[in-house]
């Protein structure tokens, strides 16, 4: 990773991008000397469950990445959320921005060359699903993909979520991820949809190298990492991290923890191994 660059040399502009029918709120992050274009922008999607969160979620972690990783652009934003309009309404605008980002180079101060999609949590969904639209619509051509805690699986079957009855503690996270899915994804039939459910695809091909994070103790954690392996059994490169405990009882708590433990690390040397083209 670069030395990190000072608070001083932060910059962070709120803008307007373009979803899929509706502008969404969006914020661009850049650190470093001002004014020289960077080749790589990560888009980054944040957490919530898909029925709530926002640009003020991951705003902390998103400026310790940038500080750290000053030679990228950070574009967060926004999407709609299932209270207003369910699957594909937030997956639809993730793409669309993706879109945005290439047809609007100059006003994010990026040269075009290397486009990175991440996430967390329900973000990290809608990341990897990006990539397979991006794939199957023939673009936009995406450098890689960085899923932290990433939830995958709407039918919540994985043996880390079915062990929270012996852990009291986690039960109202399991409550919040089945809220969640039943609020983006009120047909049954959608939860097996690919672009819903990533992890029951059969298709993953042909997708960009991949960085998931997963944390001990986090109910998501299988799921992250049974995804890691069906990437790596389809010739993807990817990178599987397991991080130390979420504090998920505290609000923000999968961001702190991505802050606080080697996410921010882990990230800037997946970046770095792909544009020295060994990534992981």
């Amino acid at each position: 990773m670069n030395a990190v660059a000072s608070d001083a040399q932060l910059t962070i502009r709120d803008i307007e991008v373009r979803g899929a029918q509706d502008a969404q709120a969006a914020r661009v992050y850049t650190a470093g000397a001002p004014g020289a274009k960077r080749d790589s922008l990560i888009v980054f999607f944040h957490g919530g469950g898909f029925v709530g969160g926002d640009l003020e979620d991951a705003d902390d972690f998103l400026r310790c990445l940038v500080l750290g990783n000053p030679q990228h652009i950070v574009l967060a934003t926004n999407y709609t959320l299932a209270t207003v309009r369910p699957f594909p309404a937030a997956v639809e605008d993730a793409h669309a921005v993706l879109l945005w980002a290439k047809k609007n180079k100059t006003k994010l101060g990026w040269t075009g060359k290397r486009l990175i999609v991440s996430g967390i949590e329900a973000g990290a969904n809608l990341a990897a699903v990006c990539t397979l639209m991006s794939r199957d619509r023939g673009g936009p051509a995406l450098f890689g993909q960085i899923l932290i805690m990433p939830m995958l699986d709407p039918g919540l079957s994985s043996c880390s979520m079915r062990a929270l009855p012996s852990c009291p503690d986690m039960l109202e996270v399991a409550d919040e991820c089945a809220a969640g899915y039943r609020g983006y994804l009120p047909n049954a039939s959608d939860r097996t949809h690919p672009y819903a459910s990533p992890l029951q695809s059969s298709r993953l091909k042909n997708l960009p190298p991949a960085l998931i994070m997963s944390a001990e103790d986090d109910p998501l954690r299988d799921e992250a990492e049974q995804y890691a392996a069906k990437l790596s059994g389809c010739g993807i490169q990817t990178t599987l991290v397991r991080m130390p405990p979420a504090p998920l009882q505290e609000p923000g708590g999968r961001n702190e923890c991505a802050c606080r433990a080697r996410a921010l690390s882990e990230i800037g040397d997946f970046i770095v191994a792909l544009e020295q083209g060994a990534p992981g």
